[in-house]
């Protein structure tokens, strides 16, 4: 480990903080504090709580663990921890689908509102729409004709619901977020965003009453129960150290969960992170808990990783200086002993298809490496790959025909904690569903969301950040000669960034 890993692996704060930059192993600083715990702290390993974000990341952390220590110590997810919790204490629920609140949304605007004519007037409202005969016929139409739009309001209202119920809001709160609305905007946003808040408020509550007649909770439902139970007469485990990775992306009910067992427990708390990498917002994360760090924990101390052994210094250069146009990110001094010349190739182009297959054949010729290819959906692989390619049913892997060049597809979400050779990032374009993501919701996600960002893009600008950093050597931004992304025409202007026109 490096000087400041190992400070923080002897550190003894009862409160701990660590800021840890894109690829600086932050994961290696988490096994050297388990194994100081282990080894010279007496702490036994059924005492330490250990969580993480994902079911990957936190399967991937144990696993370490049992190759590094032969210890069989469990890692859990904050769902997994909520229902041993649940289980100890004699609570048995079943659990909905994942995807139960997308499923009811996407439902709701296919038939459930048109069995209501003032759903569907407030639904014409909010889309400022004004019918020009029979209502149902009207909405049948228009539903058709913009499926994207409507697309853009489920996922603004699912989103707005996850922050509703991860910072604890109530039913009643939805009053009070139209009389706030009401002194906030203009007459015209109003009634747009009076519509939207009917329209989430129906969902809401068919979603509730689908989870009291078919007796499940959802996973958000499963740490409030949680946290309810030890408050009262819940037992927990004598835990003594809890360590968290991926603290960025914490919630206000996961973190009530974690304030409670420390209360019930006296435990220490280590937790790990990168607000420069705080991108899951839309399923309920709050990134103001970790960079309010001290002040839920006033006597915490706050340490940092800031070498990284991954990218190369021009290239965290330009990265870091990108996303710190958010005002509210914590400053880092990363710095790598890598050094790259041009390590961001921002390649354009007029046909997709045919620069596409040429820029693969290029790196791949010039590095014998794998790519990983990103993207800002899920679908835009299919935008950029011709005949000559091959693709999964997963759109996950695909390759060229005949030629054997290992690729891979991911989202930019799905790529975190990910690294590879060389990455080629797609869909760089200015459009409301491009890089950034433009879709207009910062006012009415603010109904919901314990502290606001006022930056333009601001979560869309962290997640550029991801994409620029998951290469172990240079990136390459394939962007349309026409229209390209405001994040491409920003960072262009960079020393060590060239423009190729293929």
């Amino acid at each position: 480990m490096d000087q400041e890993q190992e400070a923080i692996v002897f550190n003894k704060s009862k409160y701990l903080l660590v800021v840890a930059g894109a690829g600086s192993g932050k994961t290696l600083t988490i096994l050297g504090k388990i194994y100081d715990l282990l080894k010279y702290q007496n702490i036994r390993s059924e005492e330490i709580l250990c969580i993480s974000f994902t079911k990957k990341a936190a399967t991937s952390l144990k696993e370490k663990i049992q190759k590094e220590f032969s210890i069989n110590m469990p890692v859990y997810t904050f769902h997994k921890l909520s229902l041993e919790i649940l289980k100890e204490n004699q609570q048995y629920f079943e659990i909905a689908e994942p995807e139960l609140l997308e499923h009811i949304t996407m439902e709701f605007f296919r038939e459930t509102i048109l069995q209501d004519s003032k759903q569907i007037f407030i639904f014409f409202t909010y889309f400022h729409y004004r019918v020009k005969k029979e209502i149902k016929e009207e909405y049948l139409c228009f539903y058709q004709e913009h499926r994207k739009e409507i697309h853009l309001l489920e996922k603004l209202i699912i989103t707005f619901l996850h922050l509703f119920k991860c910072n604890h809001h109530t039913l009643e709160d939805f009053s009070i977020f139209s009389k706030k609305i009401k002194r906030t905007f203009s007459y015209r946003t109003y009634q747009k965003e009076k519509s939207f808040l009917i329209l989430a408020l129906n969902i809401y509550l068919i979603y509730q009453k689908y989870l009291k007649e078919n007796q499940e909770i959802d996973f958000d439902d499963m740490i409030l129960k949680a946290t309810s139970i030890l408050k009262e007469t819940g037992h927990i485990k004598k835990y003594r150290y809890v360590i968290i990775d991926e603290y960025q992306d914490t919630s206000l009910i996961r973190f009530q969960l974690v304030k409670t067992i420390l209360e019930k427990t006296d435990a220490n708390l280590m937790v790990v992170g990168d607000d420069f990498q705080s991108i899951y917002r839309f399923t309920g994360c709050e990134l103001s808990l970790f960079l309010n760090f001290k002040h839920y924990f006033p006597t915490a101390k706050v340490m940092k990783i800031q070498n990284t052994y991954r990218n190369s210094q021009e290239l965290i250069q330009i990265a870091g200086d990108f996303v710190m146009k958010n005002k509210k990110q914590i400053p880092k001094k990363l710095h790598s002993h890598k050094s790259l010349k041009n390590p961001i190739q921002i390649v354009y182009y007029d046909q997709i298809l045919d620069v596409f297959e040429k820029l693969v054949v290029d790196v791949y010729e010039k590095t014998q490496k794998p790519i990983l290819i990103l993207g800002r959906n899920n679908q835009d692989i299919y935008s950029v790959c011709n005949q000559n390619f091959q693709i999964d049913q997963n759109g996950k892997i695909c390759y060229l025909k005949n030629i054997n060049i290992k690729l891979s597809y991911l989202t930019v979400h799905k790529s975190k904690g990910l690294e590879e050779e060389n990455v080629i990032l797609i869909h760089l374009k200015n459009e409301l569903l491009g890089f950034p993501n433009q879709i207009s919701d910062e006012k009415i996600l603010r109904l919901v969301s314990i502290q606001s960002e006022s930056y333009p893009y601001s979560e869309e600008r962290r997640l550029f950040y991801v994409a620029l950093t998951r290469t172990k050597n240079k990136v390459y931004l394939l962007v349309p000669k026409k229209n390209p992304s405001i994040f491409v025409k920003e960072i262009k202007k960079k020393k060590d960034v060239i423009e190729i026109h293929m």
